[in-house]
């Protein structure tokens, strides 16, 4: 598994996030199992934007090609990791080098790694904890959304 992390150079714009995009698209193989983190819809700070910008386009990228994902919930990360799913992403780091001997000063990496073993969970039998197991068992089996019944006024 390689350990590295993308990053561009230069501002935050179109060209920089296209160039993380490219170069992440470039690294997944067709035959890959692919996780992504889902979007922290609570998050603020100026860098949100292109943290959206960058995973719809990595998502398109990936339905272009017609290479399936799974989407893997912020809080769902972070139970399959500590056995909560909540906390800091510093609260990830002794528990993943506790169960996994994995240690890395990026918590992209580290999600990255986590999200690795969550797709080996689904696709090679694996020992689980329990927290491990409902996070499985609910990505494969997720919820039924319920219909909204709201209805946008126009002009209002």
């Amino acid at each position: 598994m390689k350990r590295i992390e993308i990053q561009a150079d230069g501002a935050l714009d179109a060209g920089r996030i296209n160039d993380v995009v490219v170069r992440t698209l470039r690294l997944i193989q067709p035959t890959d199992k692919v996780a992504i983190e889902g979007f922290s819809h609570g998050s603020t700070g100026s860098f949100v934007g292109q943290q959206y910008a960058i995973g719809w386009a990595i998502r398109i990228g990936l339905h272009v090609r017609k290479q399936k994902y799974i989407e893997v919930a912020p809080t769902q990360l972070k139970k399959f990791a500590t056995g909560v799913g909540k906390g800091s992403k510093d609260d990830l780091i002794l528990p993943i080098f506790k169960r996994w001997g994995f240690e890395h000063p990026s918590d992209n990496v580290r999600d990255a790694f986590v999200l690795a073993q969550v797709i080996r969970a689904i696709h090679e039998p694996v020992e689980l904890t329990k927290p491990q197991q409902e996070v499985i068992h609910n990505i494969l089996n997720p919820p039924a959304k319920k219909p909204t019944n709201k209805k946008k006024k126009r002009g209002k």
